[in-house]
């Protein structure tokens, strides 16, 4: 057994015992239950899972606080098990069922798609920690992962600009986030002069295992003597095998970087990371960058969870941030009703782990620093590029003809999809 499959394994079990004990103190007084909708197992364990832990941890800092408007927050956690149609009755379950008055939950956004009807059907509120791929604003959804212009662009101008790369390959898990985001990019990359045949894209299953002859294949595309560079919105623990084959194909970082969306230090814990350093990933946070809020955060956290080797990462900021935006809005509207709430939250301001100060914009977005980390021996990343300011997350791609002439505005055109050449709020 690898120390990776330990370590999962090691998480996953523990996920199962802390989750059992949450739902076993599901049943006090007069609390405000809080619901936790992370994978425990399956697939998407390995990234999901220190959500969860991060979310008992936000909760158990708040009550010692004093709770929110005098009450104590209650977590309720529940194991959609990676299971897509799972998340919806889950999250039906904790809405319903556990009576909990907001959901702190998801990673992919099929995931995430499974439970839009329900939190829309049932008037209840959703914070989604991951990047995605836009091209969507719920009403019900408040969205602190990055958009693709606060990293998927970004990510593609630092390797332009800064590395040369003028060869694409677009590789993702096959779902709706890796084939929208890609989408996006193909555009964003003929708008910026790069001819059909210099990108390639390729998608695998969740849980790919076999990357010999896609990894074969990337390492011919990119012998045409022009640089070139992998784009990867692989999810889960397929990274795991598609980084030691590109490692026993003797292709360093230095021949064809790869730069990755959905891997960060979590996932890197435990996995030998010599084949993956100097590679790059991008995001909105890293654990290495030095700050005072940082630090606090990452000290918590190991006196949480009693292990000064559990990492810290991107969507734990995420959380992190729209759990202390939830807390505001909740206090200022005086009530947990999620209509108030709703209401209450555009304009929400709350730090970020990497010292600035974070606002939840009128389209359920916020905004966030990008930074593009360089991959290290000891699994943590070196920033190598960093955007100037804070970038606003926008709903809607401008490089999609569907899209560009969308805007989302729930305080004022109270619409996810508005039309301005229409002057409409169209079905999303």
């Amino acid at each position: 057994m690898t120390n990776f499959t330990k370590t999962l394994l090691g998480y996953s079990a523990a996920a199962m015992l802390m989750g059992s004990t949450a739902m076993a103190e599901s049943h006090g007084g007069d609390t405000i239950k809080v619901g936790i909708l992370h994978s425990l197992s399956g697939t998407m364990a390995i990234s999901e899972t220190t959500l969860k832990d991060a979310m008992l941890m936000l909760i158990e800092e708040q009550n010692k606080k004093g709770g929110v408007m005098g009450k104590m927050l209650e977590p309720v956690v529940v194991d959609p098990a990676s299971d897509w149609p799972l998340f919806a009755e889950k999250a039906r379950e904790l809405i319903e069922g556990n009576g909990v008055d907001v959901v702190f939950g998801c990673w992919t956004s099929v995931s995430r798609k499974s439970v839009l009807p329900v939190f829309e059907e049932l008037n209840s509120i959703l914070f989604y920690p991951v990047q995605y791929e836009g091209e969507e604003s719920q009403r019900n959804v408040f969205y602190t992962g990055a958009a693709p212009n606060q990293q998927a662009i970004p990510a593609v101008d630092y390797l332009m600009d800064n590395e040369g790369v003028e060869r694409w390959v677009l590789a993702g898990t096959d779902y709706v986030y890796p084939r929208t985001t890609n989408k996006i990019l193909e555009a964003y990359l003929k708008d910026k002069g790069v001819a059909e045949e210099d990108i390639m894209i390729n998608y695998t299953p969740f849980g790919h295992s076999d990357w010999q002859t896609i990894v074969s294949d990337i390492k011919e595309f990119g012998s045409a003597g022009k640089k070139t560079a992998v784009v990867s919105t692989i999810n889960g623990d397929a990274n795991v095998p598609f980084y030691k084959e590109l490692g026993n194909q003797g292709i360093s970082a230095e021949d064809i970087p790869v730069v990755a969306f959905s891997v960060g230090e979590e996932e890197l814990s435990g996995l030998d990371t010599g084949p993956l350093v100097g590679h790059l990933a991008a995001w909105n946070y890293f654990m290495s960058i030095d700050t005072p809020e940082n630090d606090k955060f990452i000290e918590d956290w190991w006196a949480f969870t009693g292990d000064e080797k559990r990492v810290t990462n991107d969507p734990m900021e995420a959380h992190y941030i729209g759990f202390n935006m939830w807390v505001k809005a909740v206090e200022a509207a005086g009530t947990t009703d999620a209509d108030a709430v709703i209401d209450a939250l555009p304009g929400t301001e709350a730090p970020n782990l990497t010292g600035g100060i974070s606002t939840m914009l009128p389209n359920h977005h916020i905004t966030k620093p990008v930074f593009v980390g360089e991959i290290q021996d000891d699994g943590q990343f070196e920033v190598v590029w960093e955007t100037d300011d804070l970038v606003p997350g926008d709903a809607w791609s401008d490089y999609l003809p569907e899209s560009k002439p969308l805007i989302s505005d729930w305080v004022e055109l109270k619409c996810g999809n508005y039309n301005t050449e229409t002057k409409t709020c169209g079905a999303e």
